[in-house]
């Protein structure tokens, strides 16, 4: 029997949540009843009984439930690349596995992805069940991301998303990258993107999986896909701009010591070696990282026009001639 394309595909990646996996299938099933759709459950390498609930879950629906078991633990990005590889419904739904994401927000969710227009639905707990150690350096961080992205979300790291599925084709989830996947969306040209208030449920079961380094590791993510959305292409404008007005800034100062030191022999006045002033130094310094940056731009710049991906644009509409 050959068995239909879903309409709808969830994405769930999870470490050790085996006590609530079953009662999270049982929620989704009763929310979705008499829906297409598949649930792909992504184990990123847990050391409890998840995968093994897994294969039960897809042993008693194997039509909808589809089961991926990472290796090891590559982290919540790697699951999700991965699910988002395996999924084929035309809208693609992300949640966590631990019942804070609650099933009953996917047909608004959807709603906006298929009647609104929306390439991205976020979702905003607006009101958490975190501590206060948790919740301000969580609005620090969507101030910062809001800044430098440019993308108006409150929520960027809510784990309950929609997708159409072209956007979830054409991005690839990197590293800790999944806390910035509406910037990824956006860069790939997918910018219409939404936002939804969802609500947040208290953790039923086990305890968060995330430690306070990810605000830190959150911090240079940020950077790093600060600077690949404006200069991924063209490092040479940074790093070559940065690079030339360093050495003109360091080589004025070290000409302006030099001419100065001519001047006042010329003149028969006395004067200090110019090896014993500290700005000589300070620019000496200056011109050297100055060249150093021009020349990490300009091996950047051709590594990155041997990177085949670097033609690649989206293409939003075509127009052919006829035949």
């Amino acid at each position: 029997m050959k068995i239909e394309q879903p309409e709808l595909s969830l994405v769930i990646p999870l470490f050790n949540e085996e006590e609530s996996l079953r009662e999270l299938k049982k929620w989704i099933d009763n929310v979705l009843k008499g829906r297409s759709y598949e649930v792909i459950f992504v184990d990123d390498g847990s050391r409890d009984e998840s995968w093994r609930v897994i294969e039960e879950l897809a042993g008693s629906d194997p039509h909808r439930v589809v089961g991926l078991r990472m290796a090891r633990n590559y982290g919540k990005s790697a699951g999700l690349q991965v699910g988002f590889q395996a999924a084929q419904g035309n809208v693609v739904v992300t949640m966590d596995a631990d019942l804070q994401d609650s099933p009953e927000e996917i047909p608004e969710l959807e709603r906006k992805i298929r009647e609104d227009g929306f390439d991205l639905v976020s979702g905003w707990k607006k009101k958490r069940h975190d501590p206060l150690s948790k919740t301000i350096p969580t609005r620090l961080y969507n101030a910062a991301t809001r800044l430098v992205s440019g993308i108006d979300l409150n929520d960027f790291n809510c784990g309950l998303k929609a997708y159409r599925l072209e956007v979830v084709k054409a991005i690839e989830v990197q590293g800790e990258m999944h806390r910035y996947i509406p910037i990824l969306a956006k860069n790939a040209g997918f910018d219409r993107i939404g936002e939804q208030i969802v609500q947040h449920q208290a953790r039923k079961y086990g305890s968060t999986k995330f430690g306070l380094e990810r605000f830190m590791n959150g911090f240079l993510d940020l950077l790093t896909i600060g600077f690949m959305s404006r200069f991924g292409r063209k490092p040479m404008h940074f790093f070559g701009a940065l690079g030339a007005l360093m050495f003109t800034i360091s080589a004025s100062g070290f000409a302006w010591l030099t001419i100065g030191k001519i001047l006042s022999i010329a003149e028969g006045n006395p004067s200090r070696n110019i090896t014993e002033i500290s700005a000589f130094y300070v620019s000496l310094t200056g011109m050297i990282m100055g060249l150093q940056f021009f020349l990490a731009g300009f091996l950047a710049e051709m590594t990155s026009r041997n990177n085949a991906s670097r033609s690649e644009y989206k293409v939003s509409s075509k127009i052919n001639r006829p035949v």
